[in-house]
């Protein structure tokens, strides 16, 4: 498989050069997020009204998504009845992150740096290291967005993530976000696909609308 759509969320969160990550706290939901849809979209979860469940337990052979599957399995064994998409996000959106980046630099795609602010507090940088991924990534949501190209199925997944994350200057750091809306929330509501993808794309949209704005109210009070 290439890139996942957790590991494309998080080379849109990081700067290229300073390997800081931006909008950490709302890219860090839609790269768990990502994780999910990409097991939804491989036939490993299913989800329903807001709950998900483990269909398949068969090894996707993506170290990053198959170590998620065994998490989200285990945990979900414990629970009385399915459990709900966004407790799960809430509980492992900062893990993901980790994994994800971890990923990233197995493939070479970003390279870690150490340092300490002040002097003192250790401090760990994700500069990219090989920038063709990501740049075929953007071009790829220019054509989608920007050019109303078709998208296929992860593409459209990718585009409802960032979409309700609220992540459009990530994506389009040039293109004030009200120019992009309208096209991504399009692409988010998925007519073109089929019934499963459609739905697995909405839930997860849901949800992620859902821990944005519960994180906010938080945030705000």
């Amino acid at each position: 498989m290439s890139v996942t759509l957790s590991e494309e969320i998080m080379l849109l969160s990081l700067d290229d050069e300073s390997g800081a990550a931006k909008d950490r706290q709302a890219a860090g939901w839609a790269v768990a997020g990502g994780i999910l849809l990409e097991l939804f979209l491989a036939g490993r979860l299913s989800v329903d009204r807001g709950r998900l469940s483990v269909t398949d337990r068969t090894p996707t052979g993506v170290a990053l998504l198959d170590e998620r599957l065994g998490l989200i399995d285990a945990w979900a064994a414990k629970k009385s009845k399915p459990p709900k998409v966004t407790d799960w996000l809430a509980r492992d959106h900062g893990k993901a992150v980790e994994a994800t980046i971890q990923s990233l630099r197995a493939r070479g795609l970003v390279s870690e740096e150490r340092r300490k602010v002040l002097g003192v507090f250790p401090v760990r940088r994700y500069p990219e290291a090989d920038g063709a991924t990501e740049a075929e990534l953007r071009e790829r949501l220019a054509s989608v967005v920007l050019r109303g190209t078709d998208p296929d199925d992860r593409t459209a997944g990718l585009v409802a993530l960032i979409h309700a994350a609220k992540l459009h200057r990530l994506a389009f750091p040039e293109v004030p976000a009200r120019e992009v809306r309208p096209r991504m929330e399009k692409i988010a509501d998925g007519q073109w696909a089929g019934d499963g993808v459609r739905t697995a794309i909405r839930e997860m949209q849901a949800a992620m609308v859902a821990v944005t704005v519960a994180t906010t109210v938080v945030v705000t009070a």
